[in-house]
């Protein structure tokens, strides 16, 4: 059970959130107030669940209050609806939706010695919060992030708070994952799923060694798109400073993230952006399309595991194991197609006598898929997907650029209109892969969000001025607040 100490980080946060957005801009105290909940907090069990609420962990509790304190303390407060209609409607769907589920699922689940109850009215009240909440931070990140730099802000952010997470890193490879159990007085996950190779896969504050993994990999190829941007002695310190994070990834001991690694990095390196984007969009449109595939059964798993066995037996096992556990997953699903099973592990198979579930659901889109159906999984990955689509969309109206020479260029030329920004290919690439990884992994995390808010917000921006160039401003300030733009922009 989580100690008191892990209680009085959750309350304290807020406190730190209001500290971040008197001290810096809004869209670095954004950064910073996810990020460092996401890595600093507890992970679940530890939450606040008050009654007739939902609960409280790091993420939601962050949310909720990133939004209050920027409400109280900005002097322009943050639009949050986003302008697009599409997102719009995705955005609705997604909040709502869960109601409908749970008028398709009264009745209760009924077993030999126990029962799972039905939905009723109060999951019709508190699943939607729920839903509002998670979708929070990318509403946050799209209003609040929007130009170049703030794109860049949120590259440097990922390296710096990478390189310093690195030193409990190392000390978890070297000891074993114990910190938060030290600290927090529990430990958040099975410990024979850290035991890879002869040695540990650290967790840190995270809630797996996937989680951890994914994160070092975001990073990285953070540094790699801001080393490809940067000019003179700033290029080489990211330069080191992805073969370094190149090096701890490898000593998460996760498989695929090394797969990933490799494969985003040379699409960051050596594709333009335009075809980075577009890769990313048939990244994205593999995971909206996968239960079609699935259910065509197009999907070559046999294949996929073979492949893997190649690499390695146990992790082939592992594999053909996830697949197995979500072809059962997705048989339940299918039989309450459009709306789902709901929560409290309806979508899973039960034994018959005891009730205990004996499925298990890794990839998180199966999850979503048998827990809030069709509708809910078009909802929720379409609104994760669209800032891909729109940033494509709107890259036909931009002028392209290097590089090396985008940031510099569209400050020598305020009155027109801007050159591409040397970020947004790289970031729709992360999230594309991120994406993807969903399909294995439940690796939907803070910062997924924060990186489809940003490409969102700089969409829109694009097509904002697209429409109305007569409104282009010369500090290209974000029209969330006014104030950011006599700030230093530079963090390394």
């Amino acid at each position: 059970m989580p100690n008191a100490f892990a209680t009085l980080m959750l309350m304290l946060w807020p406190i730190v959130i209001w500290r971040l957005f008197v001290a810096l801009p809004p869209g670095r105290a954004l950064i910073w107030s996810l990020l460092g909940a996401y890595l600093l907090l507890p992970p679940p069990p530890a939450v606040f669940d008050f009654p007739l609420m939902p609960a409280l962990d790091k993420t939601s509790l962050t949310n909720l209050a990133i939004v209050v304190v920027a409400f109280l303390v900005l002097p322009q407060r943050p639009k949050l609806l986003p302008e697009n209609k599409i997102a719009r409607l995705l955005l609705a769907v997604f909040v709502l939706s869960p109601v409908a589920t749970v008028m398709g699922n009264g009745e209760p689940l009924v077993f030999t010695q126990s029962y799972i109850r039905g939905l009723y009215l109060q999951d019709a009240v508190a699943q939607p919060i729920n839903n509002l909440i998670l979708v929070l931070g990318f509403l946050l990140a799209r209003a609040l992030l929007q130009t170049p730099d703030d794109q860049r802000d949120v590259l440097v952010a990922l390296v710096v708070a990478a390189l310093a997470y690195s030193v409990p890193i190392l000390l978890e490879v070297r000891l074993s994952p114990q910190l938060n159990n030290w600290v927090y007085g529990y430990f958040q996950h099975l410990f024979s799923q850290t035991i890879r190779g002869g040695g540990y896969r650290p967790m840190v504050f995270l809630y797996h060694g996937i989680w951890l993994a994914y994160f070092v990999l975001t990073a990285l190829l953070a540094a790699l798109t801001v080393w490809k941007a940067a000019n003179g002695r700033s290029a080489s310190k990211f330069l080191i400073a992805a073969l370094y994070l190149a090096i701890v990834l490898v000593l998460c001991k996760t498989l695929a993230t090394l797969v990933y690694a490799s494969l985003a990095a040379g699409a960051i390196l050596m594709l333009r952006q335009r075809t980075q984007v577009r890769l990313a969009i048939g990244l994205a449109a593999i995971l909206l399309a996968y239960p079609v595939l699935k259910s065509a059964d197009v999907v070559p798993s046999d294949a996929i595991i073979a492949q893997a066995e190649t690499l390695s037996a146990e992790r082939a096992q592992s594999l053909s194991f996830r697949i197995v556990n979500e072809d059962i997953l997705f048989e339940r699903a299918m039989a309450k197609p459009l709306f789902g099973w709901g929560i409290w592990g309806r979508n899973h198979i039960h034994d018959s006598t005891t009730g205990e579930i004996t499925t298990v659901s890794d990839g998180y889109w199966i999850i979503v898929i048998g827990v809030w159906g069709w509708v809910g999984y078009i909802a929720q990955f379409g609104l994760i997907a669209l800032p891909i689509w729109l940033i494509f969309r709107e890259m036909r109206h931009v002028e392209p650029t290097s590089p090396a020479s985008g940031a510099r260029r569209q400050r020598a030329m305020p009155h027109q209109n801007e050159a591409l920004s040397p970020f947004v290919g790289p970031l729709a690439v992360m999230l594309g892969f991120n994406m993807i990884d969903l399909l294995p992994n439940a690796t939907l995390t803070p910062i997924t969000w924060l990186i489809a808010g940003t490409l969102f917000g700089y969409a829109e921006r694009l097509a904002q001025q697209r429409r109305h160039p007569e409104h282009q401003t010369a500090t290209h300030t974000s029209p969330a607040t006014e104030t950011e733009a006599d700030a230093p922009r530079t963090i390394l």
